[in-house]
């Protein structure tokens, strides 16, 4: 289980001369994949902690910083330097553990897991080997349909991540044909936290949608507890597929004791789309190896988002070839009871239990929920409600017009400047009977473009609807008046014409009419 970028570990490939696909290789098809052989997954988390310094000494982690900046003699394992353990970070720890449903270990300790990479500066990174500080867990996993998966977690374990590389010119952006190299280490050391599950097995074709669900799950429950950003393009979430197969039998019941087949690791796939795609991919190349006659090769690959393949990266180590040792240097951890138990009662409500509350409390339907949940705007909707909207007017915004502008200017819902106080205001006004749709679109505009809040903006702009009904009536006969072979439509019972004559009238009042009220004042005019 070694917790490098995948730039580093095409990187170490390169160095020890493994060779780099070319070209994809034979795949079989799904179907004939998951009829002919059972899947076998294994998924390893690996965590940025987001705390304000490093695990093991007092650098800044702040993401972005000028290169090399944030690094002192600790960190860049100068002889003398000495590492603190970050007692933020062991808390941390132990809260994902916990709320992972895992035993806390009373003891533990750190090791020296020992290998080269130019972005690790000492030589080995510090991690845990035997000993995690949380172990024998487990996640409920929802998936699409309703049913419910049961992860079970082997460890959560803590260590520090390393560099990053950065090899300049070529075409790759990798080692070969590269100019030179450039390494960064403000990224060493910052705290990792390792999630490791057991082998995942029955998972059948819903392997692939169980890996994406998994990691959805764990990515939510770490946002809950607030102890990482977890922004999978930034990397402070990245996930590793473990995959193999072994043949499926004729009879489901003797399946658990055939054994497992070598396994691949498809490294650091940093979005949820990847995961199901890669772990797809895995399964259905070990399947054409196999089916040939072919072995499987235990390694570590890489996916490439663009191709939707995975390449070879160098062959997979075990755990002797690491030499664990404890580390001299640090202290064991040793959590009291009192520790643990006061840490309990920090952890927030499941997030997949408070989503099904505040779906029965918003009174959603499953899809509106779905949708709410891939726009990412669980936390907005609920403080929009909290500060006055609606929760369908919430819904309605957030993951409707807002998350489409989102889209367009590839921005997170958070980072477009309305606040849940400005769309419950925007609703407000849509309630009242002052906006429709089409002016308090106008409205956001203005809101957005820093005119104030929804009121002011509907104020400045002039923006509200007709409240004459003298005027409305007017316009409304006026319409009708013009277009007698649609008033005759409707009195033959198609309704849906109705359609046309009130895009005139709205035309008409320049858009600033009720629509349902136009309908309903057209339909009584036609019915007398």
């Amino acid at each position: 289980m070694t917790d490098l970028t995948a730039q580093q570990d095409v990187q170490a490939g390169d160095e020890v001369g493994s060779t780099i696909e070319s070209a994809p290789q034979a795949v079989m098809s799904w179907q004939e994949t998951v009829a002919a052989y059972d899947p076998v997954l294994g998924l390893e988390v690996h965590v940025e902690l987001g705390t304000a310094t490093k695990m093991f000494c007092g650098c800044p982690t702040a993401f972005g910083a000028e290169p090399n900046s944030q690094v002192c003699p600790v960190c860049l394992g100068l002889p003398g330097s000495l590492p603190v353990v970050n007692e933020i970070g062991v808390e941390s720890a132990i809260r994902i553990g916990l709320a992972l449903n895992c035993t806390i270990a009373p003891w533990c300790r750190f090791a020296r897991k020992n290998y080269f990479y130019p972005d690790m500066p000492k030589n080995f990174q510090t991690s845990q080997y035997d000993e995690p500080i949380a172990f024998d867990g487990w996640l409920d996993v929802d998936l699409d349909d309703g049913t419910v998966y049961r992860v079970l977690i082997e460890r959560a374990h803590m260590e520090e991540d390393t560099g990053k590389s950065l090899h300049v010119g070529g075409a790759t952006g990798r080692i070969h044909g590269a100019e030179f190299s450039l390494v960064d280490y403000n990224r060493a050391g910052i705290p990792l936290i390792e999630i490791v599950t057991k082998p995942m097995t029955g998972a059948g074709e819903r392997a692939p949608e169980i890996a994406r669900a998994y990691v959805t799950a764990v990515r939510d429950l770490l946002r809950a507890l607030g102890v990482s950003d977890v922004k999978m393009e930034q990397g402070s979430l990245r996930c590793d597929a473990n995959v193999s197969l072994r043949q499926r039998t004729k009879k489901p019941e003797a399946q658990a004791d055939v054994a497992f087949g070598t396994r691949t690791e498809t490294k650091n796939v940093n979005s949820l789309r990847s995961v199901e795609r890669a772990v797809r991919y895995e399964m259905t190349r070990h399947a054409a190896i196999l089916a040939a006659g072919g072995s499987i090769l235990q390694e570590t690959r890489h996916w490439h988002e663009d191709t939707g393949v995975t390449t070879s990266g160098r062959e997979k180590s075990d755990a002797e070839d690491y030499r664990y040792f404890p580390e001299p240097d640090l202290v064991p951890i040793a959590p009291t009871v009192q520790l643990v138990e006061r840490l309990r009662t920090t952890l927030p409500e499941p997030p997949a239990a408070r989503r099904r509350r505040l779906q029965a409390t918003w009174g959603f339907s499953d899809l509106e929920m779905r949708d709410v949940l891939n726009a990412g705007a669980v936390e907005l909707i609920e403080a929009t409600v909290a500060a006055g909207g609606t929760p369908a007017g919430a819904r309605k915004w957030w993951s409707g017009e807002i998350a489409r502008r989102a889209n367009v200017e590839g921005r997170e819902l958070a980072d477009m400047g309305v606040t849940p106080l400005d769309v419950a205001g925007l609703d407000g006004l849509v309630q009242e009977g002052r906006l429709n749709d089409s002016m308090a679109r106008q409205v956001l505009d203005g809101v957005l473009a820093g005119e104030g809040d929804p009121r002011a903006v509907a104020d400045a702009r002039g923006l509200a609807l007709v409240s004459d009904d003298g005027a409305l009536a007017a316009a409304v006969d006026l319409v009708l008046a013009a277009n007698p072979q649609l008033v005759d439509k409707i009195r033959a019972g198609k309704v849906q014409a109705a359609g046309a004559l009130i895009g005139q009238v709205m035309k008409a009042m320049t858009g600033q009419a009720d629509a349902a009220k136009v309908r309903a004042l057209i339909l009584d005019r036609v019915a007398q």
